[in-house]
């Protein structure tokens, strides 16, 4: 939330008086445009100045902003702005960013300035701390001069500390000295040391681009060459890095962060999860000497405070961070680098919705900086991109150090059954076993959290469901409770089914990874397992903490979700089993398979990347779907020609433009009658085409009720003034909302 005045007082001065002019200002707030402000004539506000105004009774920061001032406001009605705060202006490119931005998701650009002030305490000065100095009787102590009584070792220790330095806090300075805090005390009570007021500037460890980085195979050096020089040479451009699964592409891209460290630039790179990127982070410190500055949610306050304004100030060289570091106010931004560029991750799906990888290549462009896309599966609008000449493609075709990439294979369930009330197939329990017999690791994939999909009573088949969503509740019994993983809600099993009310007769059905570890600990009594999905992880440090017992072989059996498949290597690993390689490939989703063959591609390169060989079994009963096809082949520009044909003859993304709008009441009948008005006042034009309303897949979620259009349009119609004008037309009523999503990837 905004600043309170309390908050922002004393941040810079306060404006002297003079002749009045007027300034624009956008607030973080979801508010359209600028207000027009009273300033004095010669405060020179430039644009980005970050200043505090009246809204009202509060007083909120902002920025001066480009573009004409409000004329038709009488100066008389314009409050004045009350203080320049303490920070450096937001750069232009970021200022027509954020515009950018806003227009294209047709959120408020006010909205969008949030995301990049998302620490206003950030916009306070520094807190003040103090240092211990050497004072005058201190110096002459320390020489020995007058009749100053003898000093103690440690006494002396510390002064010496402090006499060729500069001004040292107290406890550093005892910690320096080898003494206790007391030491100090005494020499400040004895007036030999003094207390200096200095700036509290936090230290950023700045990483060293000179330091040599491992030795890269022939391709690996060709392309990071390639990289540094695009970086070296300047201007805007997009390489995609395509590199098979342990092709080493995070080395490759790190020589294009060490040319921008050598033209004295920051660089960003995007992680889909950062929470999770631990090994990605010790490589980082490995290669350049120290770490980068951090950007996500996990961050305590002061750790975000501390980073926004390194950024700002140009101290933070490297920011490594989730989709939201893409809107932090960088001094000099020198290159961007989206790694797994294809990952759904970068899509945000509340507030302003946008997907990041977009959204970093104008940022970009914006800026006239190169940006690298790297992935080892490509989403289909990057090939396509790549093949008509708008991007370059860098190619890694080979496992670093000779490793070789697993082999696939399809275990077909019709023919090799599971046990009943068991999940894994007999071929895949006898590789398990031969796999633990020889010593070494494996992981077993399902991308299905909790310990089952549904819980249903076997007397009257009532199933429970979120009184919030239309979601079952899944049951986590490692937790002791069911929760809708939409919503958040949380209860615990019933004792008595809600609609017949027999006692004890709920069943689970179906297996999530919770029930696979049961059933693995009863196959394989003597193996250490482990769940990894995001309900089982407490945090970025848990999550370090599995990755570094899996990489030092502490745990024989790995079972996770999706989060299993974001980048990690684990040398002792050569057995993936994929539960259900189906799970993705049903729903009606446009991305359904191209997301599918993603994921279980990734899940499959944790398997033999280092000298073992390394083997995959996707459990499956279509193995005759063009994407296990695909995974078994290892045929992926086949799978991704035949995805794109399809999608061409629909014309469907990338092909053609896709906008949801998504209305939504607290009851079903205002949702339905909101609907009903859009419908009638529809947009009829060549090339587009408005489907709906029809009830959001779900149709119910958080208690607000859905319903759904979808506009398609060809390539060459744009969207958002067709859109703005139909919002315009038609009268919202205050407890309902409608939400715009441009190039929706969920459909749900």
């Amino acid at each position: 939330m905004p600043p309170c005045h309390a908050t922002l007082a004393g941040a810079q001065l306060r404006l002297p008086s003079a002749p009045a002019a007027r300034c624009a200002v956008l607030l973080p707030l979801p508010l359209d445009r600028p207000y027009d402000y009273r300033v004095t004539a010669d405060a020179r506000l430039t644009p980005g100045t970050f200043v505090a105004v009246p809204l009202g009774r509060r007083i909120v920061p902002g920025v001066v902003w480009d573009g004409a001032d409000d004329e038709a406001v009488p100066e008389e009605r314009l409050k004045a702005v009350e203080q320049i705060l303490d920070a450096p202006p937001l750069r232009p490119e970021l200022r027509r960013f954020i515009d950018w931005v806003a227009r294209y998701t047709m959120a408020p650009s006010g909205a969008v300035l949030r995301m990049a002030m998302s620490v206003p305490d950030a916009l306070r000065p520094p807190r003040r701390v103090y240092a211990c100095a050497l004072s005058e009787s201190g110096e002459a102590a320390l020489r020995g001069d007058g009749d100053a009584k003898p000093l103690t070792p440690a006494r002396q220790r510390v002064l010496a500390e402090l006499a060729d330095g500069p001004p040292r806090a107290p406890a550093d300075l005892a910690r320096a000295a080898g003494c206790g805090a007391g030491v100090v005390r005494g020499l400040l009570d004895l007036g030999l040391l003094r207390l200096v007021e200095t700036p509290a500037l936090s230290v950023v460890p700045e990483p060293d681009w000179r330091r040599p980085g491992p030795a890269l195979a022939p391709d690996q050096a060709a392309a990071a060459h390639d990289l540094a020089g695009k970086v070296l040479t300047g201007g805007f451009g997009v390489t995609l890095l395509d590199g098979v699964t342990g092709s080493g592409k995070t080395q490759v891209y790190f020589a294009a962060i060490a040319a921008a460290l050598e033209r004295q630039r920051q660089a960003l790179v995007l992680l889909p999860e950062i929470a999770l990127g631990a090994q990605f982070l010790s490589r980082f410190a490995e290669r350049f000497g120290a770490p980068p500055v951090l950007w996500h949610s996990d961050l305590t306050h002061a750790e975000r405070r501390i980073g926004w304004r390194a950024v700002v100030e140009g101290r933070a060289r490297v920011v490594v961070g989730a989709r939201s570091a893409l809107f932090l106010p960088f001094a000099d931004l020198g290159l961007v680098v989206v790694d797994e560029e294809h990952d759904l991750s970068y899509k945000q799906e509340d507030g302003v919705v946008y997907h990041a990888r977009d959204m970093a290549i104008v940022r970009a462009r914006l800026a006239g900086i190169p940006v690298v896309l790297a992935s080892a599966t490509p989403s289909l609008e990057t090939i396509v991109n790549v093949e008509t000449g708008r991007y370059r493609r860098l190619s890694l075709p080979s496992r670093h150090a000779g490793a070789l990439l697993p082999k696939i294979e399809a275990l077909d369930l019709r023919r090799a059954q599971p046990e009943r009330q068991r999940f894994l197939a007999p071929p895949l329990v006898a590789a398990l076993a031969e796999t633990l017999r020889a010593g070494e690791q494996a992981l077993l994939f399902l991308n299905r959290r909790g310990y089952a999909p549904l819980t249903l009573c076997r007397a009257c088949g009532h199933r429970l469901q979120c009184p919030n969503c239309t979601a079952w509740l899944i049951e986590h019994r490692f937790l002791g409770r069911l929760q809708c993983h939409h919503c958040g809600h949380a209860e615990g099993l019933p004792r008595y089914c809600p609609s017949c009310a027999a006692p004890g007769a709920f069943a689970a059905c179906g297996p999530g990874v919770e029930r696979l570890a049961e059933e693995v600990a009863l196959r394989f009594p003597e193996a250490r397992c482990a769940v990894m999905a995001s309900d089982t992880l407490n945090g970025p440090r848990a999550a370090a903490q599995l990755v570094e017992s899996v990489a030092s072989h502490e745990i024989d059996i790995l079972i996770g979700t999706q989060i299993v498949a974001k980048g990690h290597h684990f040398p002792m690993l050569t057995l993936v089993g994929v539960v259900d390689a189906d799970l993705g490939l049903a729903g009606g989703d446009l991305r359904a398979a191209e997301r599918t063959y993603q994921l279980l591609h990734q899940v499959a390169g944790r398997a033999g990347r280092a000298g073992r060989p390394g083997t995959v079994y996707l459990q499956t009963f279509l193995p005759e779907h063009p994407v296990i096809r695909a995974l078994v082949s290892g045929d992926r520009d086949r799978f991704l020609a035949e995805e794109a044909a399809a999608r061409r003859a629909y014309g469907m993304p990338p092909f053609g433009r896709l906008a949801a709008l998504i209305v939504s009441a607290p009851d079903a009948d205002g949702a339905d009658a909101v609907a009903a008005a859009f419908a009638r006042g529809a947009p009829q034009m060549p090339g587009l085409e408005v489907l709906g309303p029809a009830p959001a897949p779900l149709a119910v979620l958080r208690g607000r009720h859905r319903r759904r259009f979808l506009v398609k349009a060809r390539r060459d119609v744009a969207v958002q003034p067709v859109l703005r004008d139909w919002l315009r037309r038609i009268k919202i009523p205050a407890n309902a909302r409608v939400q715009v999503d441009i190039d929706p990837y969920s459909f749900l």
